[in-house]
């Protein structure tokens, strides 16, 4: 298995193992970190976007060749949510208990890079790009 299959299979699986409960949390999270979520369409927002994000990660991982320019976006999604709570943290405005998570993010981002240089395009894609220069 490859660094790229291997690093976006285990994001994904990561990623729903730590995600899909929290669909189920809500009131506990408003206990255990106050205040209460008083926006609950954010959270669900929230979780509605990442999910599939992680099935996302598990497709690039079962072919990341031919998926490779998907790992772009998938870079930024890591790296923004890592950056925000930087920034936040600093503002003194999120616990150091965030620092983990946004942590984790900040890692797999940046083995996310690592998998897209490993990573080389799809033969096919570049004869394609070359027949297309061809007959321009």
């Amino acid at each position: 298995m490859n660094v790229a299959k291997l690093v976006f299979l285990v994001a994904g699986i990561y990623g729903l193992i730590v995600l899909l409960p929290q669909y189920f949390l809500e009131g506990k999270i408003g206990v255990d970190s106050t205040p209460p979520i008083t926006r609950p369409e954010f959270y669900y927002g929230f979780l509605g976007v990442t999910v599939p994000w992680q099935i996302l990660f598990l497709i690039l991982s079962s072919d990341p060749a031919r998926y490779r320019p998907m790992m772009i976006p998938a870079v930024f999604e890591k790296i923004g949510f890592a950056g925000a709570v930087a920034v936040l943290f600093v503002q003194q405005r999120v616990s150091s208990l965030m620092l983990v998570p946004a942590g984790v993010d900040l890692l797999l981002g940046i083995l996310f890079v690592a998998a897209y240089v490993k990573t080389p395009p799809r033969r096919d894609s570049v004869e394609k790009e070359s027949k297309d220069s061809l007959h321009v």
